[in-house]
Order: structure tokens, then sequence, then C-alpha cells
């Protein structure tokens, strides 16, 4: 109990500082199957997988510690005029404590052929991040807190773009982006009071298939996000693909967990993946690691010329 407590401090102090003065790295939210949710970050994506599909991924992080970070994402894109463009959609709703942003996304991708099996996705990103305090749902030590008490709350709406590349076919890919150019300032009051700064992002992406047997299948992949005034995240992550259906995978993200995957396809169209994260720094005494479920369907029809599964 005193370790929760002292956890529920921790968060209450570092509130204390958002208040107090302008914390200058926003991290955008992170996901072990990020895999499987490109488009959130690389508007090139867009249509790649050649039908509409639909998904949507859930993370609670470090589960056990009262106000830790809690997202769900869904994402829908899909190739049009003759798969030569793609168009997408994502929303992305992330929570920490009292800060709640919700992010809006529409993507726009060009497809070149480059060669018969190869190419090159070009796209561009728009859309707003809504970013709301709810300081008053916090429970303080003291009554009538001045910290709390005299904050003048605001929500803002920022508006960004976007833009990146992605090079792929059947058998690899990779590409680069930067989903939000803009780096805006997110008030939590007046102008007394102290801003986030949302820092510019970079994510670079790779993966591929190596064909073992007839019946198996391995897909490295990894994304390396940088950002000014943050630590380099890499995630690296290993999958095996047995009989195209089942897929079970390892992954390190650099310094801060070790995770577990598994995902089936129950049909042609329908993938559900599960992950959990073993939190390798200190807040390993705090929680009992981090868990998502993934769900994606595509909507492929008789006329589809595409060849199944879609491995990336």
């Amino acid at each position: 109990m005193n370790n929760l407590n002292n956890m529920k401090n921790i968060f209450s102090l570092l509130l204390l500082m958002l208040l107090g003065g302008t914390i200058t790295a926003q991290q955008d939210p992170q996901f072990t199957q990020y895999m499987y949710n490109t488009i959130s970050v690389n508007p090139g994506y867009a249509g790649s997988r050649g039908a509409l599909t639909l998904g949507g991924l859930h993370r609670s992080q470090w589960v056990g510690i009262e106000g830790a970070p809690v997202t769900q994402t869904v994402f829908v894109h899909s190739p049009i005029v003759n798969d030569k463009m793609g168009l997408g959609f994502s929303a992305v709703n992330d929570k920490i404590g009292p800060i709640n942003q919700t992010f809006l996304y529409g993507d726009f991708a060009y497809h070149l052929k480059l060669t018969k099996t190869l190419k090159l996705g070009l796209g561009l990103k728009a859309g707003v991040n809504m970013f709301q305090p709810k300081i008053a749902s916090l429970e303080t030590a003291a009554a009538n807190d001045p910290s709390f008490v005299n904050t003048t709350l605001r929500r803002t709406v920022a508006p960004n773009v976007g833009g990146g590349f992605y090079l792929y076919s059947d058998k690899f890919y990779v590409g680069a982006s930067s989903p939000k150019m803009l780096q805006n300032k997110l008030r939590t009051g007046d102008s007394t009071q102290s801003n986030i700064l949302e820092k510019r992002h970079a994510f670079l992406i790779g993966g591929l298939i190596i064909k073992v047997s007839d019946n198996v299948k391995i897909k490295p992949t990894i994304l390396t996000k940088i950002t000014q005034g943050a630590p380099v995240s890499i995630d690296g992550t290993v999958e095996a693909l047995v009989n195209d259906k089942w897929s079970f995978g390892v992954a390190h993200r650099w310094k801060e967990s070790l995770s577990g995957l598994f995902g089936v396809n129950l049909t042609q169209q329908f993938k559900v993946g599960f992950a959990y994260d073993y939190t390798l720094t200190k807040l390993q005494k705090y929680n009992s690691g981090s868990f998502e479920i993934m769900l994606m369907y595509d909507f492929i029809t008789k006329r589809d010329k595409l060849k199944s599964p879609r491995y990336f």
C-alpha cells in the first residue's frame, strides 16, 4: 500500500512540475504491436494493403499504478483510383493521470510502381490534437491546495501536419516519416502557468519476411522514434509465422521493456493479436506490466487480385 501511495505522490509531483514551468518534450503514445499500427506514424502506408482495412488497439501500461497511461486507437485506410492512391483516418485517445489527449488525423498517399513488385508510397497527414487537462479529478493530500485550487484549466485544440514515405513489396518495407511537424504549445492554464511543448517526432521503420520452410516464416521488424528532449526509442521485434495463421514473437524496447506477442488469423480477413510487456526500469517494482490487444479486418472481395495473407 505504501508503494502505491508513493507512486500516487510521484504522479502528483509530476503534475506540480507541469503547473510550475514548461515541459519541453511531449512523447507520442507507443504500442508494442506497432507493426499493425503503421498508419498512425506514416501516411505513406495508407492503402498499401490493397484492401479496405479496419483496425484498433488498446494498451494498458504499467498496470497497478493509478493514473498510468491508457491508450486506444482505431484506424481505417483503403486504396483508391486503381490502387494508385490511398486514403486513411486514425483516432487516438491517450490518458495519463489527469491529462487526456485525443488525436484525429486524415491521411493521403500516392503510390508509385517502381518495379513489378516494388512500390513507393508518398504520404501527407493532417489533423488536430485535442488536449484536455482534468486537474479537478485529483485527490490532494492537503485540502484546498493552492497549486490546484488556483489553477485555471484550458482545453487546447492544436492543428498539425506531417509527411512520410513508405517503400514496400511483398517481402519487405522501409519508411521514414514525421507525422506531426508543427511544435504546438498545449496550455494547462493562463499565461502565468505552464505549457507543454509538442515536439516534432521522426520515425524510421523497417521489416521483412524470411522463409524458413513451407510452413514457417520469420518476420523481424524495427521502429525507431527520435525527438529532441527525449531519449531515442528503439523497438525491435521478431515474430515466427506458422502456416500463415499463428504468430509468436518477442520484442525489446531499448532499456525499457521485454515483450511477448501472440497473434492468430481467425479467418483470411480477421486477425487478433495480444502483447505483454515486462518493465525493465525501476517502475517494475510497482506494476504488473503492460497489456495490449489488437483487432484488424481486411474487407476482401472476390474481385480482389491480391495475394493473401498480407504480412505488412
